[in-house]
């Protein structure tokens, strides 16, 4: 059998990153199915479902949080190898071979890395635009983004607050973090606090703090 294997989330400073692995025979996927940018939300979601839905099609999800991706003891490549390789163990069987979206600029070794951190043997081929090149590899690209979405809504349904998509480059994700660190001192507990925008947030709030004493 076949899969493909993606992931979301990998440059936010808000939140987790998501890989998602999806094991079908090719003809299983909907029509429509696309890198997860080139979709519309809603068309994702209905295709999420679709694919959930399918008991031709196996899929899983894996999730690396905030803490994780914090840990100074590794890096966000190592992460995205560990992400997609936890989310293929979900559906892999031995025998299998599929194809793998490269998180790495050295495609053949980002494929390695996945395939030797498995508990199962299968044949990986890593492919840089893979998500929309391979049916497979588009599906789990729709999966990790769905993933991811519905994680941004529940964390600002859990800070009651507006916080964008979650990338620095979002001036809705910048307010909530110049606001929150001002009310309360701190990074909210779903920030990266290694990534710079993180850093720049708290040194301009003690910044502050220093020009009013």
């Amino acid at each position: 059998m076949q899969f493909g294997v993606d992931e979301a989330g990998k440059g936010p400073v808000l939140g987790s990153m998501f890989a998602a692995a999806v094991r079908a025979d090719p003809a299983a996927v909907p029509e429509g199915i696309d890198d997860s940018k080139n979709l519309a939300p809603a068309r994702r979601e209905d295709l999420a479902d679709r694919l959930r839905a399918d008991d031709r099609i196996c899929v899983a999800v894996a999730e690396i949080p905030p803490e994780r991706i914090d840990d100074p003891e590794t890096d966000m490549n190592t992460l995205t190898v560990a992400a997609q390789a936890e989310a293929l163990d979900g559906v892999a069987r031995d025998g299998d071979a599929g194809v793998v979206d490269a998180g790495d600029t050295d495609a053949d070794r980002f494929g390695r890395r996945v395939a030797d951190r498995l508990g199962v043997d299968v044949s990986i081929t890593a492919e840089h635009g893979a998500d929309e090149a391979d049916p497979l590899v588009g599906a789990a690209s729709v999966l990790a983004k769905v993933a991811r979405d519905a994680h941004v809504a529940a964390l600002a349904a859990e800070y009651d607050h507006e916080i964008g998509s979650g990338y620095p480059s979002d001036p809705t994700t910048r307010t909530f973090l110049r606001e929150y660190v001002a009310d309360t001192g701190d990074l909210p507990a779903c920030a990266r606090r290694s990534w710079s925008t993180s850093q720049d947030v708290l040194a301009a709030a003690q910044q502050s703090a220093l020009s009013e004493f």
